[in-house]
């Protein structure tokens, strides 16, 4: 499938702006960048496009205003500079999209919101009344209460727009950054080095191309983009990586035209999927190879499988399946934690007699099961 079969029916967009695109490798606002982003917006909504921006660049923004030193490790400093960017930032995207007569709305979230069906409805209908208004939302992490992803710089938002993507039914999410896309092998320590213009499966050759995993400003490298190339290809979602000073770069992804790496999707995986993949994961079960083996060739998880339990958590609840210190799927299992504890190890029969009751042989069933 080439690049204009592939985007020929593209509606919605979503557009990642990573911090290095915003700032030109400094900690502060490139104004000639948003004004072109906000340009090429209204170009491709003259299309007939919907548009949805995901923005980086708080955290940077807010430093350079702050004075303050260059990536701090300091978390608090972290939160205060995203205090400070994010007013920055909107309103340079304000000044941007005002000129093209197009209004703005700024949306900040936590990751939750794709774990948690109540506000995942919720920022749904909001995102779809607004576009509905012709208003381009703006979207952004929430880095002031987002402890967790802050302390672990949490891919400059690359996979917070893939699942804003999946959220959406989005057909294409673009990621604009610093580099030209997917490279055979790392352009800045080998000059011979080879854009992949296509990427149609994401195996492990493709995986093991990610390099090295930051870059100077920003914290998005290579193998947070793959992860949300991941992410939009089980959604069914097609995703581009290109670099963002490029002259109408948006524009030329939305039209097919041959600009950065296109990654293309496989059909969407079942929402149940990727809601267990994407939900915080309320404890551990740690199985045997045995019980690893059956996983993988998509059997249901037996207790005689089962190590150990780790955590609090109630039948119903996304939990972490662990084999050898590995993450090799999450589910849900049928059983609250205090109860399969009490039946790890123990083969099928035992169940009823150890617990008293017996919900089903299996304490978490193929069907609640996704692969990592």
């Amino acid at each position: 499938m080439d690049r204009h079969e592939a985007l020929s029916k593209v509606n919605t967009v979503v557009i990642k702006v990573g911090t290095s695109s915003i700032t030109g490798g400094t900690n502060n606002v490139s104004t000639e960048f948003m004004d072109s982003v906000a340009e090429q917006v209204k170009r491709i909504r003259d299309m007939g496009k919907k548009v949805l921006i995901v923005t980086s660049g708080a955290i940077g923004v807010g430093l350079g205003a702050m004075n303050a030193k260059p990536k701090p490790k300091e978390v608090p400093i972290r939160q205060a500079a995203a205090s400070v960017g994010q007013s920055i930032l909107m309103q340079k995207w304000s000044d941007s999209f005002q000129k093209q007569d197009i209004v703005i709305a700024q949306i900040l979230l936590t990751l939750d919101f794709y774990s948690d069906r109540e506000k995942y409805l919720n920022l749904r209908n909001a995102i779809e009344t607004l576009m509905s208004y012709d208003v381009v939302p703006v979207i952004n992490e929430n880095d002031v209460i987002c402890v967790k992803e802050i302390d672990a710089m949490f891919g400059d938002n690359d996979t917070l727009s893939a699942y804003v993507s999946s959220k959406m039914d989005a057909d294409l999410l673009i990621i604009l950054s610093d580099v030209d896309g997917l490279y055979d092998s790392n352009p800045k320590i080998h000059p011979d080095a080879k854009l992949i213009p296509v990427v149609e499966n994401l195996d492990d050759k493709i995986m093991s191309m990610a390099g090295d995993p930051t870059t100077r400003l920003g914290v998005g490298g290579m193998k947070t983009k793959l992860r949300a190339a991941e992410i939009c290809s089980e959604s069914g979602c097609n995703m581009i990586i290109a670099n963002g000073a490029v002259p109408d770069v948006i524009v030329k992804a939305v039209s097919g035209e041959d600009v950065g790496t296109l990654f293309l999707s496989h059909g969407a995986a079942s929402k149940k999927s990727l809601w267990i993949k994407a939900a915080h994961s309320s404890g551990t079960i740690y199985i045997d190879e045995g019980g690893a083996k059956a996983l993988k060739k998509h059997m249901s998880l037996l207790a005689v499988g089962i190590r150990d339990v780790v955590g609090r958590f109630d039948k119903g609840d996304v939990v972490d399946i662990v084999c050898n210190g590995e993450l090799i799927a999450k589910g849900i299992p049928d059983y609250n934690s205090e109860e399969t504890f009490r039946i790890r190890g123990l083969h099928s029969d035992r169940v009823m007699e150890v617990l008293g009751h017996k919900t089903y042989d299996d304490v978490v069933r193929s069907e609640n099961i996704v692969l990592m």
